[in-house]
């Protein structure tokens, strides 16, 4: 009998924004805006930067794949919550939620994989300035970026068939996605185990990364520190200051949402922060990196057929 039961479940339900019934109009034209805001912002980095030579450069790399990879990200969780809160919620297969959740894992942590590769880059460039070229080299940013891309597959394969190997009693995910801790709730059995893998998996690939990009940044702000001009000075930390501000959004979002105990009843939390890491989070790449990187907002006049704001010296 149990068996009948564990193979009845072929598709769940998503809950979405029970709690905010009253509000769902208004939640629905606030993240509409932010998620058009958020694709265009990252499709106006990505043409810029492919079309102005002056961004040819590591770094830009980098902030192209992050682009993309935000994109992507937004476009596997944010549509499908759109349409939950116009009522136009439809039941997703076991099939489809694994693939949600499997893209989702796959690029989450893709970025912060990436954001650890352009702490790397700024290390290099400002630890090492006469050899940034030689090191940060084609090769070098691909293998990069392809490192990052090959563990979020590997992280999220492993994941997706730990998860979806149990067997599930129950259909309504107490959620507005496919996500790994509130699918699991829905198992028939004790998940015990796989919520302590889990978190140690969460840990080593959210930990691991944002102690290496400090780790960048003790030594890039120490080498600053020795720069004599207070312009150098300046300078320097302008380089870097884009960077670091999603890195501490980024990492700070994600370490609440996955690195802190598991919540029975604090739903309505749970869905707040992961609101914040899904539709505010990739919305800050590209504010940040047009309207405080004065290269790319040189790029945007030019493109435009304007004056930059500064001339080159």
């Amino acid at each position: 009998m149990k068996t009948e039961n564990h193979t009845g479940v072929r598709e769940f339900i998503f809950q979405g924004f029970t709690s905010f019934h009253e509000h769902k109009l208004t939640l629905f034209v606030v993240f509409l805006t932010l998620y058009l805001l958020t694709l265009s912002g990252n499709v106006i980095i990505v043409t810029i930067i492919s079309i102005d030579r002056h961004l040819h450069t590591p770094m830009y790399f980098f902030l192209t794949m992050l682009s993309t990879s935000e994109t992507l990200y937004t476009l596997v969780i944010v549509p499908r919550m759109l349409s939950s809160l116009v009522g136009l919620s439809q039941p997703i297969s076991l099939a489809g939620c694994a693939t949600q959740m499997f893209f989702f894992i796959t690029l989450a942590i893709n970025n912060c994989f990436l954001l650890t590769a352009m702490g790397y880059d700024r290390y290099v460039a400002i630890c090492n300035p006469l050899r940034y070229m030689i090191i940060m080299n084609k090769r070098v940013c691909a293998q990069l970026v392809w490192g990052a891309c090959s563990i979020g597959l590997f992280v999220a394969t492993i994941q997706i068939s730990s998860v979806f190997r149990l067997p599930f009693c129950y259909r309504k995910v107490a959620h507005y996605f496919c996500d790994i801790r509130p699918v699991m709730k829905l198992s028939c059995v004790n998940t015990a185990i796989h919520d302590i893998i889990n978190f140690l998996v969460s840990s080593l690939v959210i930990v691991v990364p944002m102690v290496l990009v400090f780790i960048s940044y003790i030594l890039i702000i120490s080498t600053i520190l020795k720069i004599a001009s207070a312009e150098g000075r300046k300078k320097a930390f302008a380089t870097c200051a884009s960077h670091l501000t999603v890195v501490i959004v980024h990492y700070g979002c994600a370490s609440v949402a996955y690195l802190k105990p598991k919540s029975e009843n604090m739903r309505d939390q749970d869905q707040l922060i992961s609101v914040t890491y899904t539709v505010f989070t990739p919305l800050l790449n590209p504010v940040v990196y047009t309207l405080r990187n004065k290269e790319v907002k040189d790029a945007l006049c030019r493109a435009i057929g304007k004056k930059p704001l500064a001339s080159n010296l």
